[in-house]
């Protein structure tokens, strides 16, 4: 089977803004379907709480013609428009769809970070893992999620396998960012938060792509827009991950970067796995 992650930053965007970063960002989201994937997993939609509208729909429709589309968004007492999750799926395939609360702190079960898609013999479920903040000032908050998230897969792996994905907010290592020592205590290479995806490791899960491509310096899934040679010069980091059980390691045959062009911000993972 054949999988496609993709932090997209606003959905709405990519689909009826006419902007430059809008264009650039539906054009990648065009060149997913080239893929023929199973299923494509998004982060922060931020769409409305009620979700896409009837213009999002049909546009997705006719870009992914024969998937199904289920989301997860943002709702009271959380931020509106703010963070979600969206799987597409084909409709050749007929999952039972939850939207998990894992009872995180403060809004964090109440802005659209998870959805699960049950399959007779494995679990996939995504995740936009809530960012540190600015100043750190959701640390604790963040430490606490990692916990419950962790808990949350190791349930789930003790009924079948699972395939997890999505926006994880951390460098696990050194060689998953271009600068290590200058970002050191950033939000999302805190000490703190390469520990939870450790422990979440630990629980029983491989990282797909160091499994497959080792030690491989250089290898990043996001850019800051904000610096805007980040992209050129490769001043990246890899913050979006496809994990898998590790009894099922074995099985992977590809976990990659798809090419997003001149796009800066996230770009979309590749799982390919022999289920």
């Amino acid at each position: 089977m054949k999988f496609i992650s993709w932090n997209i930053d606003s959905i709405n965007a990519a689909l009826t803004s006419s902007s430059e970063r809008a264009l650039l960002s539906k054009n990648v989201l065009s060149s997913l379907i080239e893929y023929n994937p199973d299923v494509v997993a998004i982060q922060e939609t931020k769409l409305p709480s009620d979700g896409p509208s009837k213009k999002h729909l049909e546009i997705l429709k006719d870009m992914f013609p024969n998937y199904k589309i289920v989301w997860n968004s943002s709702v009271e007492p959380a931020r509106k428009g703010y963070a979600g999750t969206m799987f597409l799926y084909k409709d050749t395939l007929n999952p039972s769809v939850t939207y998990p609360a894992i009872s995180a702190p403060g809004t964090m079960d109440y802005e659209g970070r998870i959805i699960t898609l049950e399959f007779d013999k494995f679990f996939l479920t995504q995740v936009y893992t809530p960012n540190a903040g600015d100043g750190l000032n959701r640390l604790d908050e963040r430490q606490a999620w990692d916990i419950k998230y962790a808990e949350y897969l190791a349930s789930l792996d003790k009924e079948k396998y699972v395939i997890a994905t999505g926006d994880f907010n951390v460098a696990h290592r050194e060689i998953d960012l271009a600068h290590p020592n200058s970002n050191h205590n950033s939000p999302g290479f805190t000490d703190e938060e390469r520990e939870g995806f450790t422990n979440l490791l630990a629980k029983g899960f491989t990282d797909t792509f160091r499994y497959i491509h080792g030690d491989v310096t250089g290898a990043y899934t996001w850019w800051a827009q904000r610096v805007k040679t980040s992209k050129i010069n490769n001043s990246g980091w890899r913050i979006d991950y496809w994990l898998v059980s590790d009894r099922i390691a074995d099985k992977v045959i590809r976990s990659e970067m798809i090419d997003s062009g001149p796009r800066q911000d996230h770009t979309p993972i590749l799982l390919e796995i022999d289920l």
